[in-house]
This record gives C-alpha cells, structure tokens and sequence, in this order.
C-alpha cells in the first residue's frame, strides 16, 4: 500500500479489506453497514459527491466499510474500491470524517482512473443507525426517501421528501427510489421466464391472480404492468387499474390490430385516450420477439430505460 495511506495511523494495526458483498443495490448497502451497527462493530458510509470528467457510477453511489475490512457497494468500476475502503478504515481508526479525491484534480498521481476522470468522496464514520433504518424502513415500504449528508456537523439526517441526488446549502443529499416492482399478468411460458430472468436482475415481481385484480393503490411510481395475456378480456381488470395508478411503464403483448381492439374495449369501458396512450404495444424495445427468453429481455430492457 502506498505510504500516502493512514498517515498518522499505524498501517499495519488495520485491518486488510476485502469484498464481503458485490453488490450496488443501496437497501442492501445500508444495512450493510445497518448490520454492522447492529452487531456493536464500526462502520464507514462513503458517497460519491463528485464527478470530474467520465465515471463509472453515478453521483451518489455508495460504500459501506466494516471495521474489520468487509466492505460492499461501489464508488467505482471495481478498479478503487479496495483503496477507498483503506481510507475508510483510518477514519474509522481515527474518528473523522475525511474527503478523497481521486483521479483527475487529485493530488495522488499514482491513481489514474481508466475512465480518465476524476471522484471526490466522502467518508463518513457512522455515529449511530438512526438515519439509515429510517431509509432502509422507508424502502422496504416501497417510499422515495432521501438522507442528506450535513458536513458541518458530520451528521447523516433522514428526509422523508426524496429530492434530486447533490449538493446544496443544507449538505450533500442521496435521493432513493424502491426496487422496481414488476405485476406480470399472463398464464404462459413467457410470464415464467420474464418473472425469472426479472428476479436475476434484482427487481421485484408479483404475478397477479386473474381471480383478484389489482388496485389502483398499488401500482406506485416505481412499478411496472406488463400483460402476456392472448385475451383482451383477461387483461381489462388490471388495465383498469394501473390507468388509475401511477406505475411508470404500462406494455402489453400483441401486435397493432390486437391494440386497437384493445384501445376499443378501453374506450368502451369509459377510459380516456391520454390514459390508454400510456400503453406500450407492441411491448418490448424489438418487434416481432417470437421466443421466451427474447421477448423477455426485449421487456426488461424497455423498462430499465425507461426507468432511468
């Protein structure tokens, strides 16, 4: 390790850190370091608070470093993380708070992002989990929640009003939205694969009983409907309600003349034209996907950009 490293710190009386999770999902980073808390052991918060240039996250990407070096999330493409959680571990050993700029404008010339930019970071020793359940409660309750970083006090202060990721006169604030939620409708192989290849990448999925439609409460602003019926009949109930809702992506299978009985049904029903214009049909980002596993990526991907 370079001597940069735990100045004023004895190196060799920390721990080496090594990757206990991959993942980059922030419910499972914060109680990450929640389970940490918990347990009686200390730990880092690290947040990305700036960009320079290119950067393999977004602002606001995080880490959670334990005290004994276990560390998950990234700040990162995976190439710094090591050396963060470093860092992290000599605030730890000393109590402080600490930023860290990398790459571009950084004063370590030794660490050269491949991206060719720069980060700045900070890392925050966690006092106690007050914030972080009321975060990790919050998402789980499928609520946008924010936490905002106050340097002054070097404090983490929970909001219960998710505003835009960055800096501000009250501190640096970190905006979170819930899993994505998918409601999958249809009786055939391609709702099997779709809810599979779904729950691989993380995202919720609730396949709905045609015996008991959903409510237009709950479809949230962070979930999906997508119906792999072959009967327009079959598909009305929750149609209906995710018209009423607020879910951010609507698609449904069948090609032009299928929607347009489709469209004819809804207006009969009493369905205004701008709410059936929310329907996505033909679903999916490619035409005329005749097998399982690609109508299904064909999906995932529609709403994933949409999403974004």
């Amino acid at each position: 390790m370079n001597t940069r490293f735990h100045q004023g710190v004895d190196s060799t009386a920390l721990a080496v850190p090594f990757r206990e999770k991959s993942s980059d999902a922030p419910l499972e980073i914060l109680s990450f370091a929640l389970d940490a808390l918990k347990s009686g052991m200390p730990a880092a918060l690290i947040f990305l608070t700036e960009i320079r240039g290119g950067a393999a996250r977004a602002l606001g990407a995080q880490m959670a470093v334990r005290a004994d070096g276990g560390f998950c999330g990234f700040v990162s493409g995976g190439c710094v993380e090591a050396a963060v959680a470093a860092e992290a571990l000599e605030a730890l050993e000393l109590g402080t708070d600490k930023e860290l700029m990398l790459g571009a404008g950084s004063p370590y010339f030794d660490i050269v992002l491949p991206c060719g930019g720069g980060l700045t970071l900070t890392i925050h020793c966690l006092k106690d989990g007050t914030a972080l359940s009321e975060i990790v409660r919050g998402l789980k309750a499928r609520r946008r929640v924010a936490l905002r970083y106050v340097p002054a006090s070097s404090s983490l202060v929970f909001d219960a009003q998710a505003v835009e990721t960055g800096w501000s006169e009250a501190g640096f604030t970190m905006a979170y939205r819930p899993a994505p939620l998918i409601f999958v409708s249809g009786q055939s192989i391609e709702t099997e694969t779709l809810s599979r290849i779904a729950q691989s990448a993380s995202y919720e999925v609730r396949q709905l009983d045609p015996a008991n439609a959903p409510k237009p409460e709950d479809f949230d602003p962070d979930s999906a409907l997508v119906l792999l019926h072959h009967d327009i009949e079959r598909e009305v109930g929750p149609l209906i309600a995710a018209l009423a809702g607020a879910p951010f992506y609507i698609g449904a299978l069948g090609g032009v003349r299928t929607h347009a009985r489709r469209v004819a049904k809804l207006e009969e029903l009493g369905c205004s034209k701008a709410s059936i214009e929310r329907i996505k049909a033909p679903i999916g980002i490619f035409s005329k996907a005749r097998d399982a596993v690609s109508l299904s990526l064909s999906i995932l991907a529609d709403i994933a950009a949409l999403r974004r």
